[in-house]
């Protein structure tokens, strides 16, 4: 196949407000100006296909859509067409197509069973059931619709259930997020790729495949994780609902079994701990239990939100910008104390919705629908941090860092989002809602505050210093009316369970930490892509159930 990278296209105005899927060039004009590329006739292009969609909008009011295009042939040398072209971005590619390893030879004497159905167990599950595992997935919390009503109504009323909530439940932590499907992570093996497809499959729109920067919206994700737990019951596999792990068996160093809900044993000799980054009560058993890990750095701040039409108009320009899905942007820092300060998991026309988990505690989070239609662009401007600043010894070091400041959020909104304008938080003074000011978009209720002394020192300068730096990349970004939300402090693990090459606890063989939990994903795509690590693995070694 033949790839050309960056081919431009200049975007066509209308006056109305466009979706990715309206911006697209039709398939006759992607050929007629891949064939000009590659000095061939239109009819010589035998089949084309998009790998990847951005927008350039650096030379604004002009604004260009640039393509990644796979094209093949009909009668010509596709290796000798590349050599004539002498252009850089156009270059001969085998696109990687993945594939599930064969199977070992180990028989398993029991299903696998797999703990946690965010997108780690998710992936995990799906793919050993695709392949005749039969494997049973336990989560803690509730179906997504059960779910759905438990946050709804803990938005609404404020009464958390500390099993079914943001972070707990079918589809984990990102099933109430903006559902973003980007990760840095290398895809030299097409797990990346195989998550999307997975993902369209399941229900989410085809434009995932190539979007440069993937999103679905917290409201298709939903379907997305219903049908994919479909999907493995209807390949052999089961799911088990309000199923918290509450210990292990281990002999002689090998996982034998595990205890559910402190009520009923299940036998198991490959078990995947895929428990997200919030089971703090999981945490804290493993580490009792002397399961090798370790606090690791993570980062902590604010929600932050402004205007979506601002960001619009910043990314895009003003004559243009109201005509363009909502903007998204991405802003990094190096502070004078060295500290990094940057976005993350920014959400446009988004909401800050809180995300507690724990009574006592206040956590935020961002999340968008799939229309991204709220009046609020929010991110995450975060600082990063050590274990040295958690002020706490051992593996769960973080974690206690992490309840420290949730539990002052929660003292500052007294239960509610603590809520302040930036002008009022440089000033350290406390902040009243103003008429003339923007308002806050959020799920569940929020009050005005100073939160000047939640975070630390060290990070609240780094924090003021960032947002300084970041208002002359995007000029508004430190407006006196952006609103600072706080805290947020699940960005990542605040902890690593150590796992070996057999990507096994080297403690415990059987046992299979996985996922952002574990500490080795960041995100919805690089947990799935971790998940389906970990069942290629457990097939490496065992046959699957169905040939028994």
């Amino acid at each position: 196949m033949i790839v050309i990278n960056q081919l431009k296209s200049e975007l066509i105005w209308n006056g109305k407000k466009k979706t990715l899927a309206d911006m697209l060039d039709d398939t006759n004009t992607l050929k007629t100006k891949a064939a000009k590329l590659l000095k061939v006739p239109v009819s010589e292009i035998k089949d084309l296909e998009i790998l990847k969609h951005s927008i350039d909008a650096r030379r604004k009011p002009q604004i260009f859509q640039v393509y990644s295009l796979g094209v093949s042939l009909n009668t010509l040398s596709e290796e000798k067409t590349v050599k004539k072209c002498k252009n850089a971005n156009i270059l001969m590619s085998d696109l990687v197509t993945y594939e599930f390893p064969q199977s070992g030879s180990e028989t398993l004497e029991h299903r696998p069973v797999i703990v946690g159905m965010g997108p780690a167990g998710l992936f995990c599950g799906y793919m050993l059931a695709k392949h005749g595992y039969q494997p049973i997935l336990l989560e803690r919390g509730y179906e997504v619709d059960k779910r759905t009503e438990d946050v709804e109504r803990f938005w609404k009323e404020g009464v958390l259930n500390t099993e079914s909530n943001v972070q707990f439940g079918e589809g984990g932590a990102g099933t109430f997020s903006d559902g973003k499907l980007n990760t840095l992570v290398k895809d030299k093996y097409g797990r990346n790729k195989e998550v999307l497809r997975i993902f369209v499959e399941m229900g989410a729109p085809k434009e995932i495949l190539f979007d440069g920067k993937p999103h679905i919206g917290t409201d298709v994700l939903r379907t997305v994780v219903a049908n994919m737990r479909k999907e493995i019951i209807k390949n052999g596999g089961e799911v088990r609902f309000g199923s918290k792990v509450t210990g292990l068996e281990i002999r002689d160093g090998v996982i034998c079994g595990i205890e559910v809900n402190g009520e009923y044993q299940l036998e198991a000799e490959q078990v995947v701990l895929a428990i997200g980054h919030s089971a703090r009560d999981t945490f804290t058993y493993l580490n009792q239990l002397g399961i090798p890990m370790e606090a690791k750095s993570f980062a902590v701040g604010m929600r932050v939100e402004h205007p979506q039409s601002l960001i619009n108009d910043r990314m895009y320009g003003s004559e243009h910008g109201a005509e363009l899905p909502a903007a998204p942007y991405k802003v990094t820092a190096k502070t004078s104390n060295g500290r990094g300060v940057y976005s993350f998991c920014m959400c446009p026309g988004g909401y800050v919705v809180n995300a507690s988990s724990e009574e006592g505690r206040l956590a935020v989070n961002g999340m968008s629908y799939s229309d991204r239609a709220s009046h609020n662009a929010n991110s995450a401007i975060i600082v990063a941090v050590t274990p040295e600043d958690y002020g706490y010894e051992g593996a769960l070091a973080g974690m206690e860092f992490q309840r420290r400041l949730e539990e002052k959020a929660y003292e500052l909104g007294k239960g509610m989002i603590p809520t302040q304008y930036y002008k009022d938080y440089v000033a350290d003074v406390d902040s009243m809602s103003l008429v003339d000011q923007n308002s806050p978009c959020s799920k569940g209720g929020y009050k005005w505050t100073n939160l000047r002394g939640l975070l630390p020192n060290s990070c609240e300068s780094a924090f003021i210093e960032g947002m300084t730096h970041f208002d002359k990349v995007i000029p508004g970004f430190a407006a006196d009316d952006a609103i600072l939300s706080g805290v947020e402090s699940r960005t990542s693990s605040p902890i690593r369970i150590h796992r070996d090459e057999c990507l096994q606890s080297p403690a415990v063989r059987g046992l299979y930490p996985c996922g952002e939990g574990a500490g080795y994903a960041g995100g919805i795509t690089s947990a799935a892509m971790d998940g389906m690590v970990v069942a290629e693995q457990i097939a490496k070694q065992s046959k699957p159930i169905t040939e028994h």
